[in-house]
């Protein structure tokens, strides 16, 4: 870093360690800090002390510091990671607004029983079900940049139901069991409690799927594009806006349109080799609700856009899209939005690959929330440092580059 960024980091550290209070705490999130954004290449406690020691014998007194402040110091995570995304999101939207809130998940590959929430589950890191822990994120993206702000340790009943692994972990005693999707839905409060510009949500169909998922991001004013499970069924609208009385699955429905010669092909960016693009229909469809559960009328229902989306050279269609925003805006803007969503891999990368996100070796509810916000608060540094030094132009070339997954 030149001058001016050093700078700019010590006034940052300074931003953080007035949440911090505490002398001592201000000192270990330095050191702390300094280890995952230094060129280490494990970033967990042991060798991040032995790193900030010149004199070797001082190693292990440094790593019980940094020990005592990730396990047993009661500072706030959110109040922490909060701050961190308000500096971060600063710099962000003097380039340009936020867009989008991205709800997902990711999994930290473990061996043994004893890490908080460990168990065999499936994750999309891995691809498959193994042994790990599962955390679903916020990220706030602009157009160009993203910035993870919150992470939801996803605990199984295995573990809050079980008094002795909750006491051994210090899971607070007053947390109870919840599913990914209200996880999600807790961390979207959360920022729209703490002021973050609003975006348009963005999910998977894990979290789209669900009922409640979209009411609660709809009752906070916030519109979602979210993915929806291909047996989901679903009432039409006509071009004049009547609804028809037949239900359909959007399955069932897509293949119809495909018949009719509805499809239309849509490029959404320019990717390393090629323009990225497939085809996509758009209909305003209500959900039509589960089979026996059924309690709210349709007529209580609010109306959504339903967005397909079909590769080239399959035999179905890839994703279905829940998009709830009022107005019929462009088929390509609409699509260059939802595609957004997976950016956040992108950060997940930079996350475990740079910073250590999943380099944590402790066991603790506690310890593991302190090590994710430090984590998140490097991010967030870095985020805005790039922020300054790249306008949106070149952001643009680098992101290019950068997500072969968005394909």
């Amino acid at each position: 870093m030149d001058r001016a960024a050093e700078e700019r980091l010590q006034a940052y550290f300074d931003r953080i360690g007035a949440v911090l209070g505490r002398p001592e705490r201000r000192a270990s999130f330095a050191v702390y800090a300094m280890g995952i954004l230094g060129d280490g290449e494990r970033k967990s406690l042991e060798p991040i002390a032995a790193r900030a020691c010149a004199d070797p014998d001082r190693a292990d007194a440094e790593h019980q510091r940094l020990h005592h402040f990730a396990l047993d110091s009661p500072w706030d995570d959110h109040a922490v990671r909060r701050e961190a995304a308000r500096y971060a999101v600063e710099a962000m939207t003097e380039r340009e607004p936020v867009e989008a809130w991205i709800v997902d998940d990711t999994g930290f590959l473990k061996q043994g029983t004893h890490s908080v929430g460990v168990q065999r589950q499936y994750t999309g890191s891995a691809g498959k079900v193994t042994n790990c822990q599962v955390a679903p994120s916020l990220t706030i993206a602009t157009r160009t940049e993203q910035l993870p702000v919150d992470f939801a340790l996803y605990l199984p009943k295995s573990w809050t139901e079980d008094p002795v692994r909750r006491k051994e972990a210090r899971i607070p005693w007053n947390l109870e069991f919840a599913t990914k999707p209200e996880l999600g839905l807790a961390l979207i409060q959360r920022a729209f409690h703490d002021g973050h510009p609003p975006g348009l949500v963005l999910a998977d169909q894990a979290y789209g799927s669900s009922e409640d998922f979209r009411d609660g991001v709809r009752a906070l004013g916030l519109h979602y594009a979210v993915a929806v499970d291909a047996r989901t069924n679903v009432k039409v609208y006509d071009k004049r806006g009547r609804r028809r009385d037949e239900k359909i699955s959007v399955k069932k429905l897509a293949h119809r349109i495909e018949a009719n010669g509805g499809f239309r092909r849509t490029t959404w960016r320019q990717g390393t080799k090629q323009p990225l693009s497939a085809r996509f229909a758009l209909r305003r469809v209500v959900w039509a609700g589960k089979a026996g559960r059924n309690e709210r009328v349709l007529d209580q229902r609010e109306a959504v856009w339903l967005l397909i989306e079909w590769r080239d050279g399959e035999v179905e269609p890839a994703n279905y899209f829940f998009c709830s925003l009022p107005d019929k805006m462009t088929r390509k803007k609409l699509v260059r939005l939802v595609m957004q969503r997976w950016r956040t891999e992108r950060a997940y990368e930079d996350l475990k690959g740079e910073l250590g996100l999943d380099h944590y070796e402790g066991r603790r509810f506690p310890g593991w929330h302190h090590h994710v916000s430090v984590v998140l608060s490097c991010y967030a540094f870095v985020v805005a440092e790039r922020a300054r030094r790249f306008p949106p132009s070149a952001r643009g070339a680098l992101e290019d580059d950068a997500q072969p997954l968005a394909a």
